[in-house]
């Protein structure tokens, strides 16, 4: 992740990033993540057709609604981000 002052943070890490379905409570959140980070990657490329219905594969479904929060939207804080970078290149280049 990167601030204001193009700082970078390190997030995470993952060595080996498992999806293992090993517990009760793995089996019922890791398809749910998946199945939400398929809707925010692929669903705004490829729209499901009109009169898809989405069926719930999971009873009981411990995290029904997307709960991923949108931290960046290119279209929305793009232009402005190009802006700061462009400022930033002006300063650096008359150093």
């Amino acid at each position: 992740m990167i601030d204001d002052e193009f700082k970078v943070y390190l997030i995470e890490v993952n060595t080996n990033p498992c999806l293992e379905l090993s517990s009760p409570l793995l089996a019922r959140l890791i398809p749910s993540m998946v199945e939400n980070s398929l809707r925010i990657c692929v669903d705004p490329l490829f729209p499901p057709p009109e009169n898809f219905s989405q069926k719930k594969h999971i009873l009981h479904d411990l995290c029904p609604e997307n709960k991923y929060e949108l931290v960046f939207d290119e279209a929305v804080d793009g232009p402005t981000l190009e802006e700061i970078f462009k400022e930033k290149a002006n300063v650096i280049g008359k150093s």
